[in-house]
């Protein structure tokens, strides 16, 4: 045998446990990407979460970011690897080794792929499914109202304190809603509501969009419903949104842990006046949330706008509390 090729069969078994620990590392990095603790690693472009539930999203896109860039420096590697070690000599000409139908690396760069997919697969499912989850009673339900081209808020809430001044189950503007909603609605919900254009601006802030007042350290569910079109609910620190559709009903829950007043958009194309859809989020004492009720009530803004289009009873209890 040649020394030459007495070199290179010595360098194929370096070059093949070389391409077994990145392999290794590279599931290794992907199987645990998903599960670091979100304030070790930068946001990667995402705000400062306000709410209990923001920071599960906020490690679930760290850590896909963590898996691809493990995949790129594995793949970066790989480049650089062959440029160096497979570059053409200068003094021979002949053509070097070539590797034909060799099944553990086809096995390998088949399987790897499916790893790393089962496993972005499972934390997505994971985190999805937890941040869907509705609790028995939340503390307090708020029916958000899409429509062209703004925002309105029924605050399903006892505001005076009596259980017999009202029913929101049987009110007429929320009628819309399916009755897995409107069975957690608080006894004497007579409400309050609040509405926006275009041109609403906050008092303290100056942006533009009606204002959703939140309660601080208390859940807080959100029933969507639209009245015209598909659109978009997204509280940008809160780092998730949802679509508001009209003939369907979606719902989430969140618990504010800052004060403060941040943005709102529609995430959805609507229409000509999309960017429009603007509003904000106000996050306050509970005692200031009570009192704001109150100012609602004294404006004489009482009671619901119509939550959304008309449903059948079929169609609108249809889904079930899993769905």
């Amino acid at each position: 045998m040649s020394p030459n090729g007495s070199d290179r069969s010595s360098r194929r078994p370096m070059r093949r446990k070389l391409l077994q620990v990145l392999t290794a590392g590279l599931v290794l990095a992907t199987a645990s990407g998903c599960s670091y603790n979100w304030k070790d690693f930068p946001r990667l472009g995402m705000p400062t979460p306000v709410t209990e539930e923001a920071p599960r999203i906020l490690s679930l896109w760290q850590g896909s970011w963590a898996a691809a860039l493990a995949t790129g420096v594995l793949v970066w590697g790989l480049i650089l690897w062959s440029v160096i070690f497979h570059r053409r000599s200068r003094t021979k000409v002949e053509v070097p080794p070539q590797t034909r139908y060799n099944m553990p690396i086809e096995a390998l760069y088949t399987v790897v792929p499916l790893i790393i997919v089962s496993v972005l697969f499972y934390f997505t499912a994971r985190d999805e499914s937890k941040l869907l989850e509705l609790s028995p009673k939340p503390a307090h339900t708020v029916n958000v109202v899409g429509y062209q081209w703004s925002w309105g808020f029924n605050y399903v809430e006892n505001v005076d304190g009596d259980p017999a001044s009202g029913d929101a189950a049987k009110s007429k503007e929320l009628s819309a809603i399916p009755d897995r909603f409107t069975k957690d609605f608080p006894a004497g919900a007579d409400g309050v509501y609040d509405v926006g254009i275009p041109g609403t601006r906050n008092p303290q802030t100056g942006n533009p969009g009606p204002t959703l007042w939140l309660p601080k350290g208390e859940k807080v569910r959100f029933v969507l419903t639209s009245r015209d079109v598909i659109h978009s609910f997204w509280v940008v620190p809160f780092l998730m949104k949802q679509d508001v559709i009209p003939g369907h009903t979606n719902s989430f829950e969140v618990t504010p842990t800052q004060e403060g007043t941040f943005l709102g958009k529609c995430a959805e194309l609507c229409g000509v006046d999309h960017s429009r859809m603007l509003f904000n989020v106000k996050v306050v004492s509970p005692e200031r949330y009570q009192q704001h009720l109150k100012e609602l009530a004294a404006k004489g803004q009482t009671g619901y706008v119509p939550a959304g289009i008309a449903q059948t009873d079929p169609a609108k209890n249809a889904e079930t509390n899993k769905l």
